[in-house]
């Protein structure tokens, strides 16, 4: 692994030359935004008199976003790779403070489309065709009738946007520009530089003292600055509850469901599902305590691999090749625009560098092409993990390919559907080429890894989340020692009697970068869900169903998460979608242990 980003081939980083050749063009850009932001006030008198007016103001309104856009892409992406450049910093604050400006010079359309009579608004997508490609948008703020506020209260909030979302801000740069956590000895004694994208892959190490090594000192670190994350948690909480009451919401949760246009009742069933089913999580870790030949199961020990010697390390090259194999169910024009990107387009910024953001993610829009971060040191899970993110990249690719650029967002609610679908038919895929009996038990440890980690993970997120909203919503400050306390217990009742609960634990809640993301969490645990669903129906159904899975792909944000998902024939209103993947996971157990008792005797 290198840490310096001028040693890593130009081949292994993104080309975002594409987006723009130079800052010249960028700069261009922003200049040609900024003239938009500044003529945009004339549509403020006029925008109400016709449907012809009503879809310049729209047109405008979407082409300026989709300039912003393309300007935030070039901007957050470059920063991601360098986050201590400080001219990567300014690029990227520049292009919030101009979306700022662009909300503050917008605000009145949204209130002022909420004064046209329904009546008239239908009449004017009838009769002028071209406003009716604006029909889901106008659908949308049409729906957010009674959560909008006065002229003079939405021109504030548009002035205020750029207070919204700091404590964001700030802990990601503090974790991956200004913290250090020091060095632990690998598994063969060398001295490393423990960090937090480094952190996942030594809790994975086969050597126990690794990764008891990785996990002390990592929590000793986050733990010396508790009261700095509590009072940023504590910012971010208070935040998403004063807005959510300032726009007539019942609380945070509600407000936050609201904009993923579905309720609280799915966010709180599936708690519910997966808490009464904390049994089957248990079993899983009775199991691995039993493998491990562990008298105790320490925290440190749970992502410590069942059947660590059928590890190997793949190059990038072999990573690129499993997933294209896993895709090619899908057809020949996901397959190739795919294999494109990965090999020949530079979607791909690959391995770990100094100052470069942990993680994973795939970031993309209707102005550029879709990009894939990684933080590759070639374990499987880096395998799965590209997988993952190309699943990601190609939702977004054919929703924007089959959408207009305004329709061509699909939402949250739905974003992790295709990115687990392909980790989840690339496990499988594995384990049908599999021709021993170990390498079913490595495959079977994976899928059990994969819904322990999403489904059961990511919903112990979920029940925190919530619960810390609602201690603020109560007037409670929300203190590192509350914090921690309160995750803790949390950790406890997910982990059972097989798991000894190191105390250091009760300081993860500060490395989770996504409970700054008001309610993401539980959408990992419902697209498994839907994604476990899916590749059933893949796998059983064949070319038939693979079609009307491609056609949910292409639905971008032409209509609503949940109709999207009824295109693919699933329907998540129903509890039974997230019970059949908690037996997805049940089973698994069952196979493994069937496995691993004959090889036993």
């Amino acid at each position: 692994m290198t840490n310096e980003r001028k040693d890593i081939e130009a081949r292994y980083k993104w080309d975002l030359s594409v987006i723009y050749p130079s800052e010249t063009e960028f700069y261009a850009d922003y200049a040609k935004a900024e003239k938009s932001i500044k003529a945009f006030s004339k549509y403020e008198s006029i925008m109400c008199n016709s449907a012809k007016d009503l879809y310049n103001t729209l047109k405008s309104l979407t082409d300026l976003e989709a300039l912003i856009d393309k300007l935030f892409h070039y901007a957050s992406l470059n920063f991601s790779v360098e986050t201590s450049n400080n001219a990567y910093q300014g690029l990227n604050a520049k292009v919030r403070n101009l979306a700022i400006e662009a909300g503050t010079a917008t605000w009145f359309v949204e209130p002022y489309m909420l004064r046209i009579e329904e009546e008239t608004m239908k009449t004017w997508i009838s009769e002028y065709k071209r406003l009716g490609t604006f029909r889901r948008m106008i659908e949308k703020i049409m729906r957010r009738k009674n959560h909008t506020l006065s002229d003079e209260c939405e021109k504030l909030m548009a002035k205020m946007e750029n207070c919204i979302g700091v404590p964001n801000e700030v802990r990601n740069i503090f974790v991956n520009s200004d913290m250090r956590f020091g060095k632990i000895k690998d598994e063969n004694g060398n001295s490393v530089e423990l960090t937090d994208a480094s952190y996942a892959t030594y809790l994975m190490s086969g050597d126990r003292k690794v990764r008891k090594a990785a996990f002390t000192t990592l929590y000793k670190t986050y733990e010396q600055f508790g009261n700095t994350f509590g009072t940023m948690m504590n910012a971010k909480v208070k935040e998403n509850a004063t807005l959510a009451k300032v726009q007539n919401f019942e609380d945070a949760l509600t407000a936050s469901t609201y904009k993923d246009e579905v309720t609280p009742e799915i966010y709180n069933n599936l708690i519910n599902s997966v808490n009464c089913s904390l049994s089957v999580l248990y079993d899983y870790y009775a199991l691995k305590k039993e493998v491990l030949g562990l008298k105790e199961l320490h925290l440190y020990d749970i992502y410590a691999s069942l059947v660590g010697e059928l590890d190997r390390k793949y190059t990038y090259e072999e990573a690129v090749e499993e997933v294209l194999n896993t895709v090619g169910v899908y057809g020949k024009e996901y397959a190739e625009a795919l294999r494109a990107g990965l090999t020949e387009k530079g979607w791909v910024d690959v391995y770990p560098c100094r100052g470069k953001r942990g993680g994973a993610f795939s970031s993309g829009g209707p102005s550029t092409e879709p990009y894939i971060l990684l933080n590759f040191t070639g374990t499987f899970d880096n395998v799965s993990t590209l997988a993952h993110e190309a699943g990601h990249s190609m939702h977004t690719w054919f929703s924007t390919h089959y959408n207009k650029p305004h329709n061509s967002a699909y939402t949250i609610f739905v974003a992790e559907v295709a990115s687990t679908v392909n980790e989840l038919l690339l496990l499988h895929r594995k384990l049908n080429e599999c021709e021993s009996d170990d390498e079913k038990l490595y495959i079977l440890d994976q899928i059990m890894e994969t819904y322990k980690g999403t489904l059961y993970r990511q919903t112990m997120f979920a029940e925190f989340e919530k619960d810390i909203h609602m201690l603020c919503e109560k007037g409670e400050p929300l203190t590192a020692d509350l914090l921690s306390a309160k995750y803790y217990d949390l950790v406890k009742r997910y982990f059972g009697n097989d798991v000894v609960c190191d105390p250091q634990i009760a300081f993860e809640w500060m490395r989770i970068p996504h409970f700054y993301m008001n309610f993401y969490v539980y959408k990992y645990a419902t697209c498994i869900s839907a994604a476990s669903a899916i590749v059933k129906r893949i796998e059983t159904e064949g070319a038939s169903y693979v079609k009307k899975y491609i056609d949910f792909l292409k639905c971008g944000d032409s209509c609503s998460p949940l109709e999207s998902l009824l295109v693919a024939g699933i329907d998540m209103t129903k509890p039974e979608v997230v019970t059949d993947a908690i037996d997805d996971f049940a089973n698994a157990i069952a196979q493994f242990r069937e496995i691993y008792s004959k090889k036993k005797k």
